[in-house]
């Protein structure tokens, strides 16, 4: 089982560390390793919350998502995404954006710290808004009871999430970003791209995830209609299209993931640029991070994980907010990636030592923790 899942990460490791060495000698190994470490470290929160949206695709579309989707995650974020954003901070084209980055890796850094500011504050607020709505949910199971219950309360304002995300925007963009950036000795007004980043990444948020739950909520049907299809297929001996089969809400739940798995590495990318200007190698070390992403969201959800350690999904979301607010603070502060990894990795790891306490509790008391009430599952 774990071979079948981490196979072809294994694969990519051999074959990315092989051309590191060819490209740069063993020292580029090295940075490719430690790239790969840090990008597996800043985004094992994302591998529980994709896993969680994940079991709820059927076969096929988990299958796009380890093809497709890390064709996308490898080469369109870790590798296109620095070069598009050199290309539109410096007004320049993007072969232009390519040369600078192969040929003048100082000038090329330089570019993507200027744009900085943007990609904090869209990726920010689009995190921000995953973490405000899980909170604002009420759920059966509880991990902080004594934060979540209140919170609960409270999320049954219509739009809250938006208004407060919004006010943290305002915030951000008068106090970090007004002096997040000097040049010359004169300091340099960010506010105006901040918010409209902001308000972008606030944007995408409220499509991509309107359009996911508006076809999850239609998920039932879709099961059904396929189920007939099938059934009807095998009276007929014809076959059934595969993506007709995965359904519209499965689409959207893919293109969800998307999305967020491109936010949760904004600080990969970023964080990366302390290690290495080298763009080849960059992409070598977080191409096999994502690799070892994905297939950690697929062991999640084929061993039924999330299921038996229920406080994990809190955890991650928990870890999604502090990245959210570390985001938004490094418009104006530089924190240091390790922090950055730390804080989801001890978030993650509390969860999950939570949820083996709530399970051994309840092995002794004798029940399984169906139907568990939110006292009982408060992990405190």
């Amino acid at each position: 089982m774990l071979l079948k899942t981490f196979g072809w990460s294994f694969v990519i490791t051999a074959i990315g560390l092989a051309l590191a060495v060819l490209y740069d000698g063993w020292t580029a190994l090295g940075v490719v390793a430690i790239l790969a470490v840090l990008e597996i470290s800043l985004s094992f929160d994302n591998a529980v919350v994709n896993a969680g949206i994940l079991k709820k695709m059927n076969a096929f579309w988990q299958k796009i998502f380890l093809t497709i989707g890390v064709l996308i995650a490898v080469f369109g974020m870790r590798l296109l995404f620095p070069v598009v954003i050199v290309a539109i901070s410096a007004k320049v084209g993007p072969i232009d954006a390519v040369d600078l980055a192969l040929n003048d890796a100082d000038r090329y850094q330089q570019l993507v710290t200027d744009a900085h500011p943007s990609i904090a504050a869209f990726g920010g607020m689009f995190l921000l808004m995953i973490f405000l709505d899980f909170i604002f949910e009420d759920r059966d199971i509880k991990w902080l009871a004594w934060l979540e219950r209140p919170l609960a309360k409270l999320g049954k304002i219509d739009m809250l999430s938006v208004c407060i995300a919004m006010i943290v925007l305002l915030v951000a963009s008068m106090t970090f970003a007004t002096h997040a950036h000097q040049h010359g000795g004169a300091h340099v007004d960010k506010a105006q791209t901040v918010l409209i980043s902001g308000i972008a990444g606030l944007i995408t948020y409220l499509v991509v995830g309107g359009l996911s739950g508006y076809f999850e909520n239609r998920l039932e049907e879709d099961e059904e209609r396929e189920h007939e299809a099938e059934e009807e297929a095998k009276r007929t001996g014809s076959k059934v299209s595969a993506v007709a089969m995965a359904g519209k809400a499965a689409f959207f739940m893919f293109l969800y993931l998307e999305v967020l798995d491109a936010s949760f590495s904004f600080d990969g990318v970023i964080g990366a640029f302390a290690i290495t200007n080298d763009i080849v190698l960059m992409a070598l070390g977080l191409g096999i991070g994502a690799m070892y992403v994905r297939s950690l969201t697929v062991y999640l959800v084929r061993q039924g994980t999330l299921d038996d350690y229920v406080y994990l999904e809190h955890g991650a979301h928990y870890a999604i907010g502090a990245l959210a607010v570390i985001l938004l603070v490094t418009i104006q502060y530089e924190i240091n990636e390790v922090i950055t990894g730390l804080v989801g990795v001890v978030l993650i790891a509390w969860s999950f030592f939570s949820s083996v306490r709530r399970n051994r509790r309840l092995a002794a008391a004798g029940g399984d923790g169906a139907g568990e009430p939110a006292e009982v599952g408060s992990g405190v």
